[in-house]
């Protein structure tokens, strides 16, 4: 096992539109400020990680997560600010570099990019791209990309956009490399493809057990050793909220999970979801959900079947409120996180 002290903990959220006190949805702009009063309480907290998802859709505020994260940056001292994910096969990579080096800026230094096609497709026909392109839109924009992330002058070509000819991208970065990552969502050749890039593995894990997943982790190392690329770090997003109990953690979050997965049930065929189904993803499966102990003793399950050196927590779920975020933030900084790493190191 990885030294204890050396494994990031973080939080994700996609600025899921939430409910006030009344119950009616609080306006898009009020949810925003409320994702920056998180991410400035977990930095206080001392949470390694804060990632703002990318979506174009009315169950989530938060579009350009760049201008989120700035926002953030000014008010935080330590935390590493990333998304999850950049969509950037309807995205183009040099101005997602530009955006990301200017957030490496205002941060000093803490910007991430977790690069991916993302699990919603409302981005391609707002932006004139053919879902018909899918495969082709993703692989050579990520082409291009791991190009811009040398920072260095780019000579590249494809049929997605016009060919650069070297062409500088500024600004540069003052490390000389922003962060990035492939989010993927377990497909061998998806692993095998952020191997031949080099760059390190982002494995969503939204549904089934997180042991399950070990496979595509020792794929992903032996498939960078056969590519004679470097060891990198993995990292783990799964779906969690944390409150003082179990009981009490299940009793809020169904609700409002039981509307965000029914909603996406409509959209893609899924059957309508029960309590009993949720109670058993919360207790075998991905969810990790429960009082800071039970919380703490799934993450180092998961950390210890994968090997990861990485675990960022997806808290926010539809409409559950800012105030209950705010308390699932303090216990996951101040409890769990501490109790994760005693248990590692047991």
């Amino acid at each position: 096992m990885e030294d204890p002290s050396a494994i990031e903990f973080g939080l994700d959220t996609f600025g899921d539109v939430t409910v006030g006190e009344d119950g009616t949805a609080l306006p898009y702009a009020q949810v925003i400020r409320n994702v920056v009063e998180q991410a400035v309480l977990a930095d206080r907290l001392g949470v390694d990680a804060f990632g703002v998802g990318e979506h174009h859709r009315d169950d989530y505020a938060i579009s350009s997560p760049e201008i989120v994260l700035a926002a953030i940056a000014a008010k935080t001292e330590r935390i590493k600010l990333g998304t999850a994910v950049t969509v950037l096969s309807s995205d183009d990579p040099v101005r997602v570099y530009e955006r990301f080096a200017t957030l490496d800026a205002i941060s000093g230094g803490r910007s991430e990019i977790i690069l991916g096609r993302g699990s919603f497709t409302e981005s391609f026909p707002l932006f004139g791209f053919d879902l018909a392109d899918y495969d082709r839109l993703f692989s050579e924009k990520l082409d291009l990309m791991s190009h811009l992330l040398t920072e260095g002058p780019i000579t590249w070509s494809g049929s997605v956009r016009p060919p650069l000819t070297d062409q500088q991208v500024y600004p540069k970065t003052e490390s000389g490399r922003i962060r990035a990552s492939i989010g993927v969502g377990g497909s061998p050749e998806s692993v095998v493809r952020t191997a031949q890039y080099g760059l390190p593995l982002v494995l969503a894990i939204i549904g089934g057990e997180p042991a399950r997943f070990a496979p595509y982790v020792d794929l992903y190392h032996r498939a960078l050793k056969e590519l004679e690329q470097p060891e990198q770090p993995v990292a783990v997003h799964c779906p969690g909220f944390v409150a003082a109990t179990d009981d009490e953690a299940i009793d809020v979050l169904w609700p409002h999970a039981r509307r965000m997965l029914d909603r996406l049930g409509r959209e893609r065929g899924w059957p309508r979801t029960t309590k009993d189904r949720f109670v058993a993803d919360v207790t075998e499966g991905a969810w990790h959900v429960g009082s800071p102990e039970t919380v703490a003793q799934k993450i180092a399950a998961t950390v210890r079947a994968l090997g990861i050196q990485r675990f960022d927590l997806k808290y926010a779920h539809g409409t559950l409120p800012h105030e209950r975020l705010m308390t699932c933030v303090e216990l996951y900084g101040t409890q769990v996180i501490p109790r994760v790493r005693e248990l590692l190191a047991a």
